[in-house]
């Protein structure tokens, strides 16, 4: 593939948030959490996994603890409760199953003995069970089986008021040491849960993302849409970015709006329109495209006004072969990304009210050479309807674009010929 680029294009910097989600009402900044019985009865498991926590104290890097299966296991029956007094409906083994696939791209096997997945947000083909918090460098949700709701591990302390209910365990921490000595014999000090100022405000908000993430996604509860959007909004876009998920028109339109193409990270772009599975094919977003559709307006003054713009810049950074995608995709899952993007774009160039000068099309002949053209062909234009119409009618944009915006020297005592003249020379085939 040709590509050296000799002009600068627009840049459009990201916006974190729509300015739709700034007119949010006040109330959908809240999940009010209803009185629960959950934690509140006395649980031997529960008080003897709560006394190792505590001692060990708020992990840090110096003092970490080894949480285990048995830490995600006593929390389970807790976490059940508070859903269901919140109004969580538990749905069927075969509903649920469906939901984790259509929305994670994971199997749940019901033969297996294991009582959970783990959903890897960092890597997601990663399927290891990984039984840490999310932090910085870890962060993912458990699938618990047969009780069918998802969660993240959580420390006893950030989803219990244990204080109250094992007071007898709550008084040992009080007199616990704030230093240890570690396996070299260097004291070191520890965080006691106790002394974290916004641990009330941890449990509140941990409370609120289990019932808001299960509701919405296996109770189909809309309401909670707009608090995870607020709240939640890593892994809102997670879904769809990361997993692929775009059957919530609402969700897609959200991250369809607040993701711009970025030079700084310029691959963000590129996970809206498509996927590479675990099983190494990829995945185009259909529903992304649809979506796009409905956004790109003629004479609209919103930030939508530039998706071709942003198709644009994505396009050249895909067709450098010094990026990321190029070490991970095939010559072939390449060009069919590629061809799918410029055929949604060049659609604008045959409706005069778009007043469309992207000449994607042509831009696409400047980059692809000839073992690309090949998989165009051999491909049938990927089943593209009107594709082979619109690249034939693309060589005068290519000749354009290469000659004014990548290799040629256009200029105002340069200036390119008009289609007419250039035809001249170059007659249809």
């Amino acid at each position: 593939m040709k590509y050296k680029i000799l002009v600068s294009l627009l840049f459009i910097s990201s916006v974190l948030v729509s300015c739709q989600d700034k007119k949010a009402d006040n109330n959908s900044n809240t999940i009010v959490v209803k009185e629960s019985s959950a934690g509140l009865q006395f649980n031997q498991d529960v008080n003897t996994m709560l006394k190792k926590q505590l001692e060990y104290g708020k992990p840090s890097f110096d003092n970490p603890y080894q949480y285990s299966e048995k830490d995600l296991e006593v929390t389970i029956p807790i976490l059940n409760q508070l859903l269901l007094d919140n109004g969580y409906k538990v749905i069927s083994n075969e509903e649920f199953n469906t939901k984790i696939k259509q929305i994670f791209s994971r199997i749940i096997d019901q033969k297996s003995s294991n009582k959970f997945l783990y959903v890897n947000f960092i890597d997601k083909c990663d399927r290891a069970l990984n039984y840490v918090p999310n932090n910085a460098e870890n962060n993912g949700v458990f699938v618990v089986k047969n009780q069918n709701f998802i969660t993240d591990l959580y420390p006893l302390p950030t989803i219990i008021e244990y204080q109250k209910t094992y007071a007898e365990t709550a008084q040992e921490e009080n007199t616990a040491s704030k230093n240890y000595k570690d396996a070299s014999g260097n004291e070191v000090k520890k965080y006691l849960w106790k002394d974290v100022s916004n641990l009330k405000e941890q449990k509140k908000k941990n409370i609120q993302t289990l019932i808001a993430r299960n509701l919405y996604l296996f109770n189909d509860n809309k309401a909670q849409y707009k608090w995870l959007v607020l709240n939640d909004p890593y892994f809102m876009e997670s879904l769809v970015k990361t997993f692929g998920y775009t059957q919530d028109a609402d969700l897609l339109k959200w991250v369809v709006e607040r993701t711009k193409f970025n030079k700084k990270d310029p691959s963000d772009y590129g996970k809206l329109f498509w996927i590479k599975d675990c099983n190494e094919g990829i995945r185009l977003h259909v529903n992304t495209f649809k979506e796009l559709q409905k956004l790109y307006l003629p004479n609209d003054s919103s930030e939508n006004r530039f998706i071709l713009n942003n198709i644009k810049e994505y396009l050249e950074y895909l067709e450098n072969n010094e990026n990321a995608e190029s070490k991970t995709l095939t010559e072939t899952d390449k060009v069919k990304i590629m061809a799918n993007l410029v055929y949604f774009a060049e659609q604008y160039k045959y409706d005069s009210s778009y007043k469309d000068g992207t000449r994607m099309m042509g831009r696409l002949r400047f980059f692809l050479g000839d073992s690309s053209r090949d998989i165009l062909q051999k491909n049938n234009y990927f089943g593209l309807p009107k594709f082979k119409e619109w690249w034939d009618n693309a060589d005068y944009d290519e000749y354009f674009v290469e000659e004014c915006e990548y290799n040629g020297t256009c200029g105002p005592d340069n200036q390119p010929m008009n289609i007419t003249e250039w035809r001249k020379k170059h007659p249809k085939k």
